[in-house]
């Protein structure tokens, strides 16, 4: 895990220059300057339309979506599960758009915990967020390129993009003293792998008074269910959305009172 710095400092990273998020939220984005800057961006060379590309990059193409209103085109690859498209994103961008009241994201400040391809992001941002989203560096290049392309000229405010490892050294990169979220969402970040219990402190750190916490899952292993119980002892939980045809479970959490 690399040292993101300061907030607002600049670092590089696979020969991007990746922003660690403001504190202080950006202006709406009512002015043309963005739009001309993404005019340059689409016409920019070839060399450096390659360094948004995967170091590893076997593609089954694009998979397109549409939720609120707008037409969603996600680039997937398989050099990694988080540049894949899983049922619990899907599912979570369904229950986003359609309990928009239930779920007032507008001017909302929205932290995303495994963004993988970015979907849940770019659902977000276009419902009015100001979203970070997060993972680990070598998703970001993909992850920055379908935010990039989904949310220019459409959204309120311009998403961020971050690394972030789960664990006990995000309270130092991401202090509760400075960043605050109003909510927290998370996408099929269970499943087979070694670091459930550092995402359980990644989720106890960022989810304090004030926060909402929205993970969609499909259950795949036993461990699944196993995380899910210490989940509920963590935080005031509530199922939110049971869809037992996809095996998929949408739960809310707040921090403990």
């Amino acid at each position: 895990m690399m040292d993101i710095g300061q907030p607002g400092q600049h670092m590089q990273q696979n020969g991007l220059m990746m922003k660690q998020p403001d504190c202080v939220k950006p202006p709406v984005n009512i002015t043309e300057e963005e739009d001309m800057e993404n005019e340059d961006m689409e016409k920019e060379t070839p060399d450096r339309r390659y360094a948004w590309e995967p170091s590893i990059f076997y593609s089954p193409g694009n998979e397109t979506f549409f939720f609120t209103g707008q037409e969603i085109s996600i680039r997937e690859s398989l050099d990694s599960f988080g540049a894949v498209i899983w049922p619990g994103a899907v599912a979570l961008c369904r229950y986003l758009e359609k309990n928009r009241e239930q779920v007032d994201l507008m001017d909302k400040a929205v932290l995303e915990l495994g963004a993988g391809t970015g979907l849940v992001s770019i659902v977000a941002t276009l419902l009015g967020a100001w979203v970070t989203a997060t993972d680990l560096p070598d998703v970001l290049s993909n992850l920055n390129f379908n935010l990039s392309r989904n949310t220019r000229g459409r959204c309120r405010y311009t998403p961020q993009v971050s690394p972030l490892k789960w664990g006990r050294d995000v309270s130092r990169h991401f202090p509760s003293s400075v960043y605050h979220y109003d909510y927290v969402m998370c996408a099929d970040v269970v499943y087979h792998h070694d670091y459930l219990e550092d995402l359980l402190i990644t989720l106890q750190h960022f989810c304090k008074p004030g926060t909402t916490l929205l993970w969609a899952n499909k259950v795949r292993f036993q461990s699944d269910l196993c995380f899910t119980e210490n989940f509920k002892n963590a935080f005031d939980t509530t199922l939110l959305e049971d869809i037992p045809q996809e095996e998929v479970r949408i739960y809310q959490a707040t921090a403990k009172k």
